[in-house]
């Protein structure tokens, strides 16, 4: 079977204009541009959903690629588990929540569980390592239809999208397997998904 895999791991899928960092000393940490590649391709896959916000754990992103031309065996370096791509709804109170969970255990690298760490697109966030967990966030704000942000509402109601295996609570978001509204876990695999996007 190798011959006809290197032929699929070999096609090209699209070009990347700078280098996408995808490093685990990165994007378990900061926000890094294989994270935000990943979220924004969730996003435009479930625009007609309406999607608003996207999450991806750091751990979750196992490569970057290089500038250039990207193949689909780049692709499934970076998304090697074959995670689907999950929808529902949650609140904001409970999108507060589940990014504390990602930065619980970012501000030092000798920590357990930091692939938790949160990557995103549709909001944007700041948060103060110093805290204590469970408070360490200083501001969320959410993207609008118009490109400018706006405070988290915690009382409303937001379209989400993640990966099978943080919506089912892995990485300890269990905010999201505790409170998900209508979740839908059996989209297409992530790798598709992002290699769908490039093209």
């Amino acid at each position: 079977l190798n011959a006809p895999l290197e032929a699929l791991r070999s096609q090209i899928v699209g070009s990347a204009a700078v280098n996408l960092i995808g490093d685990r000393t990165v994007c378990r940490f900061e926000e890094c541009t294989m994270g935000d590649l990943i979220t924004d391709a969730m996003i435009w896959a479930t625009a007609k959903e309406g999607t608003q916000i996207a999450f991806e754990n750091g751990g979750g992103v196992r490569a970057g690629i290089q500038a250039g031309n990207v193949s689909l065996g780049n692709v499934l370096e970076v998304l090697p588990f074959g995670n689907t791509l999950a929808t529902f709804e949650l609140s904001g109170a409970d999108v507060w929540a589940a990014l504390e969970n990602g930065v619980s255990r970012a501000e030092n690298p000798a920590n357990e569980g930091t692939g938790r760490f949160a990557q995103v697109a549709g909001l944007r966030y700041t948060w103060n390592p110093k805290l204590p967990a469970g408070s360490r966030l200083v501001s969320v704000e959410v993207k609008k239809p118009d490109g400018t942000y706006a405070p988290l509402d915690l009382k409303a109601t937001y379209k989400v999208a993640t990966n099978d295996f943080n919506r089912r609570g892995g990485d300890d978001y269990k905010v999201f397997a505790e409170k998900a509204i209508n979740p839908y876990d059996f989209g297409p695999t992530l790798d598709k998904v992002v290699a769908d996007y490039i093209a």
